[in-house]
């Protein structure tokens, strides 16, 4: 099996460590990026780059246009109903915890329960841990099965309470891909908003949030293939334009006075200051790379390669590994997260190094969710577009020489 995307697109691929050709599977942290995302960014800043939506002179007038356009791209790809729905923000980070304050302050009061899930990354369970700091609200856990899957079992019990669900879709850790129309179903026929993280879905599968029914989702542009620094926090329109700002200064306001402001309208009412304009820019070309290869052809691609990764190291290392998560391969996206026997995950990633095998070590912005594992950490692989089966041969390999260096 081939890549799906030519590695030839993508200039870091190129480069050797330790002497050795890089082998990058570590794209859940970071996509690298392709040369038409690097050569947009570039453009703007060489061409147009001025500040966005005040200026009146050319440049100015073109740098808002391709800001702009690049806020219908995301709209296009995620299916959104209302340009106007798409807000920039810094990433899924600074999105969710724009949902947990403004939607949280105007929500919240004492008593009020947050049901989010074990599985959930940092960035989806420490804002809500702050709102109910500041709102007396408590926080409600949906676990998960032994093999990796929410367990809804107990779902009634846990939303007698609910003001709000707030779940990931796809677990950085487990890989699992989540099936949300039961929470989504059970939301609605309790009247109570339902937020989705879709950090790690959004890069590997094509997303329609009118088909989801979910009431904001929030994803970053680093991990498909984007630059640092942005990412987008979508949004029903009737839910941005009832809850207050997030951040106040220029940009965000129709009007100031001096008794008050008057916040300007959905979206740029949440885009307090500069934004990121070449960032969008980036976040547009990749989107456009990601629609030429099609997101189901994504999706696929990633099944075949977890197959063939899970298959090879269970093969070749037997007992010597433990993969957590689901154990078929369809119910998962492109990660892997496992535990080598004996050796501790950061030796296995830094010996991994010295073959030229990037993955990652720790535990993943998710340590409830290695609480929950009883592990302090495991070592990750993460497979892209860029990916093929000689990289997971050469993760294999490498694997294996290392649990002989330390057993």
């Amino acid at each position: 099996m081939s890549t799906l995307a030519p590695k030839s697109d993508f200039p870091l691929l190129s480069r050797e460590v330790h002497g050795k050709s890089l082998t990058y599977l570590d794209s859940a942290a970071s996509a690298q990026k392709p040369e038409q995302v690097l050569r947009a960014m570039d453009d703007a800043y060489r061409t147009y780059y001025a500040n966005v939506h005040r200026g009146v002179y050319t440049i100015a007038e073109e740098a808002t246009q391709a800001f702009e356009a690049a806020r219908r791209s995301v709209a296009r790809f995620i299916h959104a109903e209302r340009t106007s729905e798409v807000v920039f923000t810094q990433g899924t980070t600074a999105s969710m915890n724009l949902l947990s304050y403004s939607w949280g302050s105007a929500n919240l009061r004492d008593g009020d329960v947050v049901v989010i899930s074990q599985m959930e990354h940092h960035a989806n369970v420490v804002p809500w841990q702050m709102a109910c700091e500041r709102t007396g609200a408590e926080l409600a856990w949906i676990p998960i099965t032994s093999d990796g899957h929410l367990d809804l079992s107990g779902l009634e019990s846990l939303l007698q309470r609910a003001k709000v669900i707030s779940v990931t879709a796809v677990s950085n850790v487990l890989g699992t891909i989540n099936d949300l129309a039961p929470l989504v179903t059970a939301a609605h026929d309790r009247n109570i908003p339902i937020f989705v993280d879709a950090a790690q879905s959004a890069p590997h599968q094509a997303i329609d949030v009118q088909a989801l029914g979910a009431d904001a989702i929030a994803f970053s542009a680093h991990k498909l293939l984007g630059p640092t620094g942005i990412g987008v926090l979508w949004a029903r329109q009737s839910l941005l334009e009832a809850i207050p700002p997030f951040l106040g200064g220029g940009e965000m306001i129709s009007d100031v006075r001096f008794d008050g402001f008057d916040a300007a309208p959905v979206p740029h009412k949440f885009g307090a200051g500069t934004p990121p304009i070449v960032e969008a820019v980036g976040l547009r070309a990749a989107i456009d790379y990601l629609s030429a290869l099609g997101m189901d052809a994504v999706a696929d691609h990633e099944h075949r390669l977890a197959a063939y990764a899970m298959d090879r190291l269970q093969s070749e290392l037997g007992e010597r590994i433990k993969i957590f998560g689901p154990s078929n391969p369809s119910e998962r996206c492109g990660v892997i997260s496992f535990e080598l026997e004996a050796v501790h995950p950061h030796d296995v990633s830094q010996v991994l190094d010295e073959h030229g095998v990037c993955v990652r070590a720790g535990h993943h912005c998710a340590k409830p969710l290695m609480r929950i594992l009883d592990v302090p950490a495991t070592a990750r692989a993460s497979f892209y577009v860029y990916n093929e089966e000689s990289d997971i041969d050469r993760l294999v390999a490498a694997l294996d020489a290392a649990h002989r260096f330390f057993v």
